[in-house]
């Protein structure tokens, strides 16, 4: 094979290579060294991370479906400043980029949270928009594009960090929410997060998850995460990560074309603990069969034909 540029520049953040591992899949790095080598990621998106330590919501809090899996973890994590002390000296020994996921009940905690990583060797911060607004009464920030230029805007002013603003798919416009994230100082975008879904059991004739609903991921959502790619690239002059039921090379490649610089594997890492080492080498070997000689080449480049 001819040799072909994989490495990708988020607007700042420059990858190896365009494979990142979504947050919540990956644990923090050291649950998958076995299986793979670390260096060889562009990215880890690490488990969400809070303030305090978080129990996680009770369960069950997972449930299988026809095409993917329901989560309501709840954001089971051991906080930001564990992961300060035990888990990011284990990550920096790796070759690849660490990408903090924040998470936050309050505009404040956000800010907080993102005040204490950017004094650390985390490499990015990913501001995950998709919870409670406690002060709103408990709407998402992520749903509102006002409360997304507000709260995105004010962690940006503590965030001296690049800054990605994870998109939740539970809106009416998501073209709407991406440019309100742009406008207000996010270098890069990563979407989707999961969508909204709920299981029951037809016997007990309750729900599967003990909270009722939770976050849909896998194949499932793949179409919604590959058209919503495709629309915010068409609105915004920034960055894409692109995910949602990523299993595979040609899934990958799908939101290459629909406008992302680089993709995250979620689902798939619980199916298959090497599906990164694969979706990076089937990439490889159709940008060679194409003649591209970058991701550059393949980005965006998809066309409706009937436009």
């Amino acid at each position: 094979m001819n040799k072909v540029d994989l490495s990708v520049d988020l607007n700042g953040l420059k990858l190896k290579n365009p494979i990142t591992v979504a947050s919540g899949t990956f644990g923090f790095g050291r649950e998958f060294d076995d299986y793979i080598d670390l260096n060889s990621l562009g990215g880890i998106m690490v488990k969400g991370l809070t303030l305090k330590e978080r129990k996680g919501n009770p369960v069950p809090r997972v449930a299988e479906t026809p095409m993917g899996m329901l989560n309501s973890v709840g954001l089971q994590n051991p906080g930001v400043q564990y992961f300060i002390k035990k888990e990011l000296p284990f990550l920096k020994e790796y070759d690849t980029k660490v990408i903090a996921n924040i998470n936050g009940n309050t505009i404040e905690e956000y800010c907080e949270i993102a005040d204490i990583l950017s004094k650390t060797s985390v490499d990015s911060l990913e501001l995950n928009i998709s919870c409670p607004n406690v002060k709103e009464g408990g709407v998402s920030f992520g749903r509102d594009p006002e409360m997304v230029y507000k709260v995105t805007k004010k962690v940006r002013e503590y965030a001296d960090k690049h800054l990605i603003v994870k998109l939740s798919p539970n809106v009416t416009d998501i073209k709407e929410v991406a440019v309100a994230a742009e406008k207000a100082g996010a270098d890069c975008l990563s979407l989707i997060n999961t969508l909204i879904g709920m299981s029951i059991d037809i016997d007990r004739e309750v729900t599967i998850l003990a909270r009722g609903m939770g976050g849909l991921s896998g194949p499932a959502i793949k179409p919604v995460a590959v058209r919503m790619v495709y629309e915010v690239f068409n609105a915004v002059s920034i960055p894409i990560i692109g995910m949602g039921g990523i299993m595979n090379d040609k899934d990958a490649i799908e939101f290459l074309l629909a406008g992302a610089t680089a993709i995250s594997i979620g689902t798939g890492n619980l199916i298959n603990p090497t599906v990164s080492m694969d979706v990076l080498d089937g990439i490889e070997k159709h940008l060679n069969k194409k003649g591209y000689k970058s991701i550059e080449d393949i980005k965006g480049k998809v066309m409706v034909p009937s436009k």
